[in-house]
């Protein structure tokens, strides 16, 4: 399972592959079941990569969609490959408030995003809450801690470097970031396990993947073993 190194030389974007399209059109499509939507909304997405989230949910929904990542050359190739009128693309630390000029939106989303601020946790959580409108909402999935795959990646020094993670970034647990949402004010928090369906996987396994995931997200004790985590919270 191969990743793009973003300009800093850590892996951030999942290689194009069958699997990773498939994937990442199943978690579009949840995030967009998840709004009650019109063309006169608003969304940013935090950390777009390449822009493939980003273009699905802008041609699905019609919303005006501002995608921003600090990589310049992922916002520079996004700009080339997924191009629509109302997809707007930024670099941009979502951090600072003088980048944003006092925009707010009704939803901020994110694809595997706030674990790679997990020292920074309260800070984005409140940072995200400022920049959503009355009732706004954010969506995100984040890796799973309690997923095997995901806890030997995040734990372990040298299975890390092999991976290429960032240093301050780390999964977490349902609890974790449940706690983390309710102290940044947040109401409305719901926390699932989400999604078996590994990028980059071999074709002939997504089929099976999607059918054995679906049927193990509808069990108690086995759907703690998803891949990922899905976040939804109000402002």
């Amino acid at each position: 399972m191969e990743n793009l190194t973003d300009d800093r030389g850590y892996n951030q974007v999942w290689a194009d592959a069958k699997s990773t399209r498939v994937r990442a059109a199943r978690r579009c499509r949840y995030l967009i079941s998840q709004m009650a939507f019109d063309s006169s909304k608003s969304l940013m997405e935090i950390g777009c990569g390449l822009g493939t989230n980003a273009y699905l949910i802008a041609k699905a929904t019609g919303l005006q969609v501002l995608a921003t990542d600090l990589c310049d050359p992922f916002i520079e190739e996004a700009r080339r490959n997924n191009d629509l009128p109302n997809l707007h693309y930024q670099v941009l630390d979502f951090h600072r408030a003088d980048q944003l000029q006092g925009q707010r939106f009704d939803y901020i989303v994110g694809n595997g995003i706030l674990h790679h601020l997990y020292f920074r946790l309260d800070e984005a959580l409140t940072r995200i809450r400022d920049l959503l409108k009355d009732d706004g909402r954010m969506l995100f999935f984040e890796p799973n801690l309690e997923n095997p795959y995901v806890y030997f990646i995040f734990r372990y020094a040298r299975i890390r470097r092999w991976a290429r993670l960032e240093p301050d970034e780390m999964a977490f647990s349902k609890s974790f970031i449940s706690e983390k949402l309710s102290r940044a004010g947040y109401r409305g928090i719901r926390v699932e396990y989400k999604d078996f369906l590994l990028p980059g996987i071999p074709d002939f396994l997504i089929t099976p993947s999607i059918v054995v995931g679906d049927m193990l997200e509808k069990i108690p004790l086995l759907k703690r073993a998803s891949q990922s985590l899905f976040i939804s919270a109000v402002k």
